[in-house]
């Protein structure tokens, strides 16, 4: 987790003109847009689109009044958890259940890809979440207009410490015996680190906050991965020799901006979470380091979606030397409740409709595998990462969810995805840290 932090802002500016609002651009449809899920490819087609649309690069597109209405009633079906379509609801969980710990949290559903990661971590200490909490909870406070944001703040910093203090013992028991030393100098530089929050706070220095609230939620990150004792269970045989990612890893990928006197270059930090998607995350990281995406332009920027990873001829993807053959991987979902994912079949199909997947498609910037709209095993290397909610995809409660296999966020930078527009170049995607949990590196074999 320690790569969530950043010393400063990546993009580079010209400043003569002011930046384009993000906001404006997430609130509102193009007059001429539908959403991308009322448009729908003929099933003869490669189409691979959230639900009914093209995720990949469309050659052509047509209106489907039928699919429309699927599309609306699944939506329906997963926000009230009503069966859709007269589909089963019989299937049950893959293991057995874990303790749920984002039941910690209530009210409106996360959406900072911060958050998000450090709930998907593989632990259970209700101690280290018990202090987490209230330190997320300062960004909500801040949004309050006047004095009593700081106000609030206070009761969040004094709620944080009271947890730590009491806490302390049995989040140090959680840490791997390994990482115990670390651990401790973690939560020393917590404490400490919260205890000059609650002077910037006595000061009134609102403007100081926001950038001590992440240190300390990056040692809280950072704690919690020291719990993480190994990878947690074993990938299905018939997937384990290819290559895996069993932890996490951060990637920068650096894109060249084209025409937009507010943007030279911009530099996008990406969380991969092998945890949740060890396959999927792990073609990727290989995909990386084949230097496979270097050069690439941006094919797809709707302001639904942003996406990349068609190669120049008719191949839709990754063509593996070894084989002269496309490079696929299955369809891959955590669900919250399960020890390992869900291969090869969408919730939907499971009839797992109130199922709550470990990396939804919350955040601004999540990050997902395109394939074949009627092959869920058809990724490949087409990716995409989604900007905006719409009235069918609802944070928490949306039919992407489940369908399509998010594998990681963007967390730094992820507001400037909306200013990326067709014939953007990707000059390259670096390894960060990380690259030590891959497992079965294609790369390394000469093809």
């Amino acid at each position: 987790m320690a790569a969530l932090l950043s010393s400063q802002s990546q993009c580079r500016f010209y400043p003569a003109a002011p930046r384009s609002s993000v906001s404006a651009k997430r609130s509102c449809f193009n007059g001429h847009r539908r959403p991308l899920w009322f448009r729908c490819s003929s099933p003869s087609s490669s189409s691979r689109v959230p639900t009914l649309d093209s995720l990949r690069v469309e050659k052509k597109n047509s209106f489907c009044l039928k699919e429309c209405a699927i599309a609306i009633a699944l939506a329906t079906g997963l926000v009230t958890g009503v069966p859709a379509l007269d589909w089963p609801a019989h299937a049950s969980p893959s293991g057995p259940v874990l303790p749920d710990l984002s039941v910690l949290i209530s009210g409106p559903p996360i959406k900072d890809p911060g958050a998000l990661l450090r709930y998907a971590l593989p632990i259970n200490n209700k101690a280290i979440r018990e202090v987490q909490k209230p330190l997320e909870d300062i960004t909500d406070s801040l949004k309050v207009s006047g004095v009593r944001a700081l106000d609030l703040v206070e009761r969040n910093v004094r709620h944080a410490s009271r947890a730590l203090s009491q806490g302390r013992t049995l989040i140090l028991s959680s840490v791997t015996e390994s990482k115990k030393e670390h651990g401790q100098e973690l939560v020393d530089k917590l404490a400490t680190g919260m205890e000059e929050l609650q002077r910037i706070v006595e000061k009134r220095d609102r403007d100081a906050v926001a950038a001590k609230q992440k240190v300390l939620l990056q040692y809280v990150g950072d704690v919690e991965e020291d719990m993480v004792d190994g990878f947690p269970y074993e990938v299905p045989e018939e997937y384990r020799s290819m290559p895996l990612l069993k932890g996490r890893a951060t990637v920068d990928m650096k894109v060249k901006v084209k025409d937009n006197p507010n943007i030279q270059e911009c530099v996008f930090h990406i969380v991969l979470d092998g945890y949740n998607a060890p396959v999927t995350a792990g073609n990727f990281l290989d995909l990386v380091e084949r230097h496979f995406y270097d050069g690439m332009e941006i094919q797809r920027a709707d302001g639904f979606v942003v996406q990349t990873g068609d190669p120049q001829g008719p191949a839709e993807g990754f063509i593996d030397p070894s084989t002269e053959k496309i490079r696929t991987i299955p369809l891959e979902i955590m669900v919250t409740s399960d020890k390992m994912p869900v291969y090869g079949a969408t919730l939907e199909e499971l009839g797992r409709y109130k199922a709550q997947t470990q990396l939804p498609f919350n955040a601004f910037g999540t990050m997902a595998m395109a394939r074949d709209e009627f092959d869920n095993n058809s990724a490949s290397s087409q990716i995409f990462w989604l900007l905006k909610e719409s009235e069918l995809t609802p944070s928490n409660a949306n039919i992407l969810d489940g369908r399509y296999t998010v594998f990681g966020y963007v967390t730094e930078n992820e507001d400037y995805l909306a200013d990326l527009k067709v014939g953007d170049v990707i000059e390259s995607i670096q390894v960060v840290s990380g690259l030590d949990n891959l497992v079965n590196p294609s790369y390394k074999i000469v093809g």
